[in-house]
């Protein structure tokens, strides 16, 4: 069986087949290894004052091994999963053969790249026999996680290494979300209007990342993807995890100015981790305790990011608040270790190492962090509570969901909704006011 490639990069087709690896001339090698070890062989018998000389003969006529090149595995439970691995791999590895332009092009902007794999070889219990996998603006993207300070290596790892995770969120229109097997990246799917709808503002998009230096709160867009399998197109887009890797949330907020119909149903209740609304920040009195000078950052930030959303007329997007309480934390780290003590207790005392083919976690070999400690370059919306706030607490707050337009149909619908339940209720996200909320300088 032959591995068939249709492979178009960039606009230029290029066609291989290639089948089983022949490795020409084995048997002379094998004839040389052979001679050249009965030589050394017979070198030893000689006499002592030649020993030094025998030494460096034996050194170049060391026996070669040849070792197979061992294959990458993409191992996911979910096919499509597979695919998206397989894909970015070879995604990232053609990239850095390709030289970084001194500024991005129009056409950059336009640029996709795209293959067609059949009769994949390699893992077929779980890779689809034949898919296709498509990346827009591949220089683009790489430009933006340069300026994000993601290095390609450091994605590529984090996104193929070992399977990407379920998570229990759903967004809109049944978006399904995962997340990268360290936590630092989230992968999302989107319909074929949010793609249109990405193209149309990624070139603002880009240029205002870098008039800000990539300091925002807006999502950082790190890569769009089209997956075909079994002729189903699933398109996803990937962005840095607004929360931590290390650090947990114990609640979160979508808030987006209204009161309207902006409370969890029971269902989202029911969840281990739900996300809650306007109506539920406002009843449970929370606030949000940092200093003066994070305060003032923080809104900045925000003032400007609203304003230029504004400007591109997208719409209905929200600032996701997450909460991680330090002290509850550091109990729930007590617990787990009282209980993990007493099942090591009740076992045999072998100790079990890390099985050899599990992805080893660059993050969790970094140095060491105190309770409510963050690395800033990778969790790039955290904000500390103040010293004087009630409770030690951790703050991640982004804007999200940028992506729907403002176009006649939305006009029409929030037209309706006014009349029916007037201006004051109907706060619109274009305008919404933040600081109605409880942001508290201390």
């Amino acid at each position: 069986m032959t591995l068939g490639l249709n492979i178009l990069i960039w606009g230029f087709p290029i066609n291989c087949n290639s089948g089983s690896m022949l490795v020409d001339n084995l048997f002379g090698y094998f004839l040389q290894g052979r001679n050249l070890m009965t030589h050394s062989y017979l070198q030893k018998e000689e006499e002592k004052g030649r020993e030094k000389k025998l030494t460096d003969v034996k050194t170049k006529t060391k026996k070669k091994h040849f070792v197979a090149q061992k294959v990458k595995l993409f191992r996911a439970s979910d096919p499509l999963l597979s695919v998206l691995m397989w894909g970015i791999n070879h995604s990232i590895n053609e990239l850095s053969h390709v030289q970084i332009p001194i500024m991005l092009m129009p056409d950059d902007f336009k640029a996709y790249s795209k293959i067609k794999v059949d009769n994949h070889l390699f893992n077929k219990e779980n890779m689809p026999s034949h898919f296709k996998f498509k990346e827009y603006c591949p220089l683009v993207f790489r430009n933006l996680r340069e300026r994000f300070s993601i290095d390609d290596q450091d994605f590529q790892n984090s996104l193929t290494r070992s399977a990407p995770l379920v998570s229990e969120a759903q967004g809109r229109s049944g978006a399904r979300f995962h997340t990268s097997y360290d936590k630092r990246y989230v992968i999302k799917t989107i319909s074929s209007e949010d793609v249109a709808e990405m193209h149309n503002i990624l070139k603002k998009y880009h240029q205002y990342i870098v008039e800000c230096h990539g300091t925002t709160l807006l999502p950082q867009f790190l890569g769009m993807y089209r997956l075909t399998v079994d002729g189903d197109e699933t398109y996803m887009i990937v962005t840095r995890n607004v929360f931590s890797h290390r650090l947990s949330v114990y609640k979160k907020y979508d808030l987006k100015g209204s009161t309207v119909a902006r409370e969890a149903s029971d269902k989202e209740k029911a969840k281990e981790l739900p996300t809650y609304k306007d109506n539920d920040f406002i009843n449970d009195g929370q606030k949000i305790y940092i200093d003066e000078e994070s305060k003032k950052t923080f809104l900045d930030k925000l003032r400007k990011d609203v304003e230029f959303l504004a400007l591109l007329k997208l719409m209905d997007y929200s600032l996701l608040v997450g909460i991680h309480d330090v002290e509850r934390a550091e109990q729930e780290e007590v617990e787990s270790e009282d209980n993990e003590g007493e099942e090591e207790g009740e076992s045999d005392g072998g100790i079990v190492g890390t099985p050899p083919d599990s992805p080893s976690n660059t993050l969790d070999s970094a140095k060491p962090l105190s309770p409510g400690d963050f690395d800033p370059s990778i969790d790039v919306y955290a904000i500390k509570s103040h010293d004087n706030s009630p409770r030690k607490e951790v703050y991640f707050m982004a804007v999200i969901d940028i992506l729907q337009h403002y176009d006649a149909k939305k006009k029409a619908a929030h037209a309706a909704k006014t009349v029916k339940h007037g201006v004051s209720a109907l706060t619109f996200t274009f305008k919404c006011n933040f600081s109605e909320y409880s942001v508290i300088s201390l």
